[in-house]
């Protein structure tokens, strides 16, 4: 999350079930977030365990897949609205319905106007359904040759789910302007992203254009869990630098951390691959200092504000990157561009290259700069904070595992040789000037462990396997609601299972027995073996 925070505290290995304020204490951010998030936690995992690993409820899960010709002549997929969890996440394909404008009055001496008129939404009607190239966080491009269906069946079309950060930046609804255009904004908010993608068949190693719909689904599960397992470590600790005593600051000469104020160091891999391809990017202020794009033209951006103060503002040399709608959901690595010059008064900079092409052009995706602050080599401060010349590639930092990495002012990070990494992976580092440390978990030795990214969590779920365009198997799962109608008064009660008599207890779904509104006994519940086998033969639990 690039959010202006002072630190992540919530730890489900430490099973805390809410956080208690005590009278006269300082309210700090990260006790409101953790105990969203122990809350987040509780419920997802109930949903999770009752539901199972994905499901919709009956009579509306959402998702249903069918194939058609789209736009350009290419193929299209219609998504079915209505609900489906994955993992315990709730998904939501409803399509929201354009609002009714005031009809327009007429004009003097044209009559009355025209109540059908007045009714009928604005522009053309639109579709009760997203399709594959207008789902909401998609941004699939007809052009790109990438975001195309598969030309050759058979393939799989699978549910991606996860969820990023959203600020006043991204969505200016959220800021009050009551508080003035110049005040910080306020709270911001985490967003449900979910995207579906086709995955061929190859991909999943089966035989056959129509393989058994059980296969399909272990061979998708196998790979979902490759998928979605981070296969990265990182460490980091605080040093005092070799520069120290050159350069006086705010804390005590033997304090370790240097830095003149509490931070909160975010290392995000920017570029992924194998160590030889990857790169990362960093930030002593978690990714949040963002600046709105109001106009590009070339290389010079017109920015809302060019921020606060010196220590959130832009300056020649800062490392940016153009940032929209489209570009984090697509979670794509562009370049990342140098500052070369700064127009206080127009608010503006002039970027070292254009944006990447389709970033930052289009104001409905709201484009904003994020800073970051590696340096590029050569700059005035690049030696005093320990960068080694000629690190950077298109922006970013290279990733060398097996050594400590200097970040800035004694800030560490160990990287675990033989790692994969993900575009996005992130993990996060506070850095505190009372301890002169970094808060980082370490053995009885004092030694800094490796810890796997603290995200980005993606989760999967299949919807379809596509082998003809008549020919679309469902692949997903239903369950239906627990509840039952109560026996009205005076009714007899209904008569108790035995549980004991093998012959109770095959009904279709459920727990124990339940009533009718009539009275009468239905037994509801029924062996897992039983229950996989309806699964695997209807995808609907009764």
């Amino acid at each position: 999350m690039h959010a202006d925070l002072s630190r992540i505290t919530y730890r489900p290995e430490r099973h805390y079930s809410a956080v208690v304020a005590q009278q006269g204490r300082v309210q700090l951010d990260a006790d409101a977030n953790e105990q969203t998030a122990i809350q987040l936690f509780q419920a997802r995992t109930l949903a999770a365990d009752l539901i199972g690993p994905h499901g919709g409820p009956h009579g509306t899960t959402g998702f249903h897949v069918e194939l058609r010709g789209g736009p350009h002549e290419l193929d299209d997929l219609v998504i079915g609205g209505g609900r489906y969890y994955v993992d315990g996440i709730l998904c939501d394909a409803t399509r929201p319905r354009p609002g009714t404008p005031v009809p327009t009055a007429p004009a003097a001496g044209e009559g009355e106007a025209d109540p059908a008129q007045a009714d009928a939404p604005a522009g053309p009607a639109a579709d009760q359904n997203w399709t594959y190239w207008n789902q909401p966080d998609g941004f699939r491009d007809p052009q790109r040759p990438g975001d195309r269906l598969p030309s050759q069946f058979p393939y799989l079309v699978y549910l991606k789910v996860w969820e990023r950060l959203v600020t006043a930046a991204e969505d200016p609804a959220l800021r009050e302007v009551a508080l003035g255009a110049a005040l910080p904004d306020t709270a911001a908010r985490t967003k449900v992203v979910w995207q579906v993608l086709p995955l061929p068949a190859s991909e999943l190693q089966l035989d056959g254009e129509n393989p058994p719909v059980q296969d399909i689904r272990t061979a998708f599960d196998d790979w979902a869990q490759k998928a979605a397992a981070p296969a990265c470590r990182l460490a980091a600790r605080s040093e005092r630098p070799d520069h120290g005593d050159d350069d006086p600051c705010l804390v005590a000469p033997e304090a370790r951390y240097r830095g003149p104020e509490n931070q909160l160091y975010r290392i995000e891999v920017h570029e992924g691959g194998t160590a030889q391809d990857a790169t990362f990017k960093w930030s002593r202020e978690n990714g949040s200092a963002t600046f709105p794009v109001d106009a590009l033209d070339g290389t010079w951006v017109e920015l809302a504000s060019l921020g606060g103060d010196d220590k959130l503002s832009l300056q020649v040399g800062d490392r940016v990157e153009c940032v929209d709608t489209a570009y984090s959901s697509r979670g794509e690595a562009a370049p990342l561009l140098r500052v070369e010059e700064v127009d206080l008064p127009g608010r503006r900079v002039r970027l070292s290259d254009e944006p990447a092409p389709g970033v930052g052009r289009r104001p409905e995706l709201h484009p904003f700069l994020r800073r970051w602050d590696h340096q590029e080599p050569g700059h005035h401060r690049t030696v005093r904070r320990g960068e080694r010349a000629g690190r950077l590639r298109h922006g970013a930092v290279p990733v060398e595992e097996g050594g400590w990495l200097p970040l800035e002012d004694g800030v560490e990070v160990y990287f675990e040789a033989g790692g994969t990494y993900r575009t996005g992976d992130f993990w996060l580092v506070p850095a505190r000037t009372a301890t002169g440390g970094v808060e980082w978990p370490t053995d009885p030795a004092r030694r800094p462990l490796l810890q796997h990214p603290l995200g980005i969590a993606v989760h999967y779920a299949p919807l379809a396997w596509v082998h003809g365009e008549q020919a679309v198997p469902d692949l997903r799962l239903a369950f239906r609601p627990l509840a039952a109608a109560l026996s009205a008064a005076g009714d007899a009660a209904p008569a108790a299972t035995d549980p004991a008599d093998p012959s109770q207890g095959q009904g279709s779904g459920g727990i124990g027995t339940l009533s009718t509104g009539a009275g009468s006994a239905q037994p509801r519940s029924q062996t897992t073996a039983e229950a996989e086998a309806q699964v695997d033969e209807t995808g609907v639990v009764d």
